[in-house]
């Protein structure tokens, strides 16, 4: 279960939709508890690949690294990417899954050019098999 507040969940799905045509990305930083995350932060990357920016992101070391420093301050850690489909599904690609990492949630928005079309969360199943979809509770 992956607890992503209203808010929140408007914030990046706004960040999404500004981004279209285009794949945006950001990590989302919290904490583990129990069987669950709870996302407390969400940070806007730049995406870095250029050349298939309408279905690949490539996020900025830097924005990661400025991210890292922003949960150790908060007392939290990075809990996962979010990333946007736009104009495909708000499920993971076979790209998504070959850079995915284990322990780690995965929300992905899908967007059109009206905005956000649909969010939703996914996880590694048994830290390295396929994504399974986990429930986005705020």
């Amino acid at each position: 279960m992956l607890g992503l507040s209203p808010r929140l969940r408007a914030q990046i799905e706004d960040w999404a939709a500004a981004g279209y045509p285009e794949e945006t990305c950001g990590l989302l930083l919290g904490r583990a508890l129990g069987e669950g995350t709870a996302v407390e932060q969400a940070t806007h990357g730049h995406n870095l690949n250029r050349v298939r920016a309408h279905d690949r992101f490539e996020l900025d070391p830097r924005d990661f690294i400025a991210a890292e420093h922003a949960a150790r301050d908060a007392g939290l850690e990075i809990v996962g990417v979010w990333h946007s489909h736009p104009d495909h599904p708000a499920h993971p690609s076979e790209t998504d899954r070959a850079c995915a990492w284990a322990g780690w949630s995965y929300l992905i928005v899908a967007v059109d050019a009206g905005g956000a079309v649909d969010s939703r969360s996914w996880r590694l199943a048994g830290g390295d098999g396929p994504f399974a979809e986990e429930a986005l509770v705020p």
